[in-house]
């Protein structure tokens, strides 16, 4: 009789324990990130405890390439990350199956070389400028020359797909201007180097959040919730200091104490979804060098009914 009550006892325990563990993974969203000023609010989220507050357990995965992270998303081992529109189309016509939920907002910077006297982006004419080809830095570029009324074949593209060797190469005078995100471009301009432009600034986004339809379906009311603290993160950013907020731009963004001062921090908007003009002039542009099918439709992108009215 007593084994029979121990069992009982330990039966009851073993499911108890698999009901809290169903219950803390059901509350949990996995979300991947690359070193970027773009979750830069529910990195605040969670600092401020926005999303302890909303019930949602956010378990962020760091990446330190785009290969893995995309491998990760492809997998299923994580639900949502932070993606380039051009990453989000290829993989998108490829025949992964996810949506684009919101837009972000930190810009890339084109920035100029300290000894190169350019001012603005008519003066890339003939210049060396680095790209990662195919990549949001080589389409940010080429929007860039576009504005000015020039061609890609009117600068010299050098190819450099890492970010941090951009950057040197640029400060050592190597090449002549390159397109730099947070905190790099703080960086350049702090060693002497000019910001002559940037996507935000020529009025197009480049960036955004991406779920996996699996996630937005079986995750749909935590991602709403994520989104409920991602605006509070947004809102917390914008009424408070650099000062205020620099253990997370140390911690999580990837700056030095030093760098604090001339921080650019962009003007974090509440979620929104991407704009269908930014889509379809991303998936132009994949068309025209022949990455995509024509017939891709940028609206197949689009989520509906996941962001706060």
């Amino acid at each position: 009789m007593k084994k029979l009550v121990v069992l009982s006892i330990l039966v009851l325990s073993t499911l108890s324990s698999l009901s809290c563990t169903k219950k803390v993974q059901d509350n949990t969203v996995i979300f991947g990130v690359m070193s970027s000023m773009d979750y830069l609010p529910l990195a605040a989220a969670i600092e401020q405890g926005y999303l302890d507050e909303s019930g949602v357990k956010l378990n962020i995965k760091k990446f330190f390439s785009a290969g893995e992270r995309d491998a990760a998303f492809q997998s299923g081992n994580i639900d949502g990350t932070v993606i380039d529109y051009t990453g989000a189309v290829l993989q998108k016509a490829g025949g992964i199956e996810l949506k684009l939920v919101s837009a972000c907002d930190a810009p890339f910077y084109i920035v100029a070389g300290k000894s190169t006297g350019i001012s603005d982006i008519a003066g890339l004419k003939g210049k060396k400028v680095a790209v990662s080809q195919n990549t949001v830095i080589d389409y940010c570029t080429d929007k860039a020359l576009a504005r000015a009324g020039l061609l890609p074949s009117d600068i010299e593209k050098v190819e450099i797909n890492r970010i941090p060797v951009r950057f040197e190469m640029l400060d050592n005078g190597k090449i002549d201007a390159t397109a730099l995100p947070e905190p790099f471009a703080s960086k350049a301009r702090g060693t002497g180097n000019k910001i002559i432009t940037s996507n935000s600034e020529l009025g197009f986004a480049i960036t955004g959040i991406m779920f996996t339809d699996k996630a937005l379906k079986e995750k749909r009311e935590l991602i709403k919730k994520l989104y409920i603290a991602y605006n509070k993160g947004a809102q917390y950013i914008r009424t408070h200091s650099t000062e205020e907020i620099k253990t997370v731009l140390i911690d999580e963004m990837g700056f030095a104490e030093s760098d604090l001062e001339g921080a650019l921090i962009p003007l974090y908007n509440d979620a929104r979804p991407p704009s269908d003009d930014d889509l379809i002039s991303v998936a132009e542009w994949l068309i025209g060098r022949g990455l995509i099918d024509s017939g891709f439709d940028p609206k197949s992108l689009a989520a509906e009914g996941i962001l706060p009215e």
